[in-house]
């Protein structure tokens, strides 16, 4: 898969945490787990949009290795509000699927970048 598909997908997945986060704000009062899912959530596309132009191929790397730490760590946090019961269980499995998704792309997307290294 592209990178630009994965940076859109990151976008839009970014606009779906500042949704929560505000929802959590907003209608739970929740003010602590939702700061730190915004921080990790929508870090994601900003290290993938500096990516873009990344000094080297390593630092390229460097920036979806973060970012693949960013997702991971979000998706512990939606773990959390799901089983606090800020969440229900199907805003848990929707917004779950679309960051194991990223997940599955970063690792991916890691390799291949990091296979191509290698050969040249």
């Amino acid at each position: 898969m592209k990178e630009n598909n994965l940076l859109n997908k990151s976008i839009a997945f970014s606009i779906r945490i500042i949704k929560l986060y505000k929802f959590l704000c907003e209608q739970k009062k929740e003010y602590v787990l939702s700061k730190q899912l915004l921080r990790s959530g929508t870090a994601i596309a900003a290290l993938l949009s500096e990516g873009e132009f990344a000094q080297s191929k390593a630092d390229f790397i460097s920036k979806f290795h973060i970012a693949l730490k960013e997702a991971n760590e979000t998706k512990y946090w939606i773990l959390l509000l799901s089983e606090t019961e800020y969440i229900n269980l199907i805003e848990y499995e929707s917004i779950k699927k679309d960051c194991e998704e990223l997940i599955k792309i970063l690792v991916t997307s890691i390799k291949t970048t990091k296979s191509n290294f290698l050969k040249s």
